[in-house]
């Protein structure tokens, strides 16, 4: 057989990045234990051996796909860490998850939260990975607002956990809004009126 011929016969090359995005998306979509390992494999286009052989078994494949979300999804959660300023840490949050849930195209929310809503024996593990995850995130933003409040950008008396759980409880809440239809001009107004609630703090560097 002509060389060309045997080429053409070959099956494509295994793309796993693309076959861990395509997953991805049907976890965020589906959830964890609403996604069948038919609609795995029909995604990302391989038969079952194949997903096996790749990544393991189901939870294996979320757990990998849970984590290009976060870096790749919503990375800019921890972006906003770097922010000069608390105030405008809990800003980009606020501002860029409102523009992150309303981005064209079907409304999925936050996989943390979509993936973790339906509570059979077989998603327990998951569901405890994925609390695990939200409350890493919303450690760090606490451990921010304390930095800040060494730095004279907080007042003493906040309370920085409660801070913290409050602009995350934010976040949580446009996920639902989104879902139900709310758009991005309407989750715009939510955060900038959490922040009015806002504490001042004893120098101007909000101004900043």
């Amino acid at each position: 057989m002509p060389a060309r011929a045997k080429a053409l016969g070959r099956p494509p090359a295994f793309d796993r990045d693309r076959a861990l995005d395509r997953a991805m998306r049907v976890f965020w979509r589906k959830g964890f234990e609403g996604t069948s390992l038919n609609d795995l494999t029909s995604a990302m286009g391989i038969r079952p051996p194949s997903l096996y052989a790749a990544f393991g078994n189901k939870q294996a494949l979320f757990e990998e796909a849970l984590g290009r979300y976060l870096a790749r999804q919503v990375g800019f959660m921890n972006e906003a860490l770097d922010e000069t300023t608390a105030y405008r840490v809990a800003e980009q949050m606020l501002r860029r998850g409102a523009e992150f849930l309303t981005r064209p195209g079907p409304r999925c929310g936050c996989m943390t939260i979509e993936s973790a809503l339906v509570g059979g024996a077989e998603g327990a593990p998951i569901r405890q990975k994925l609390t695990q995850v939200r409350l890493r995130s919303q450690d760090a933003l606490r451990r921010r607002f304390e930095r800040a409040k060494s730095e004279g950008d907080l007042p003493e008396s906040s309370n920085s956990a409660d801070l913290a759980r409050f602009i995350f409880a934010i976040v949580q809440g446009m996920t639902v809004q989104s879902i139900n239809g709310a758009t991005r001009e309407e989750l715009l107004r939510l955060g900038k009126m959490a922040l009015r609630a806002w504490p001042q703090p004893d120098s101007p560097q909000r101004a900043q």
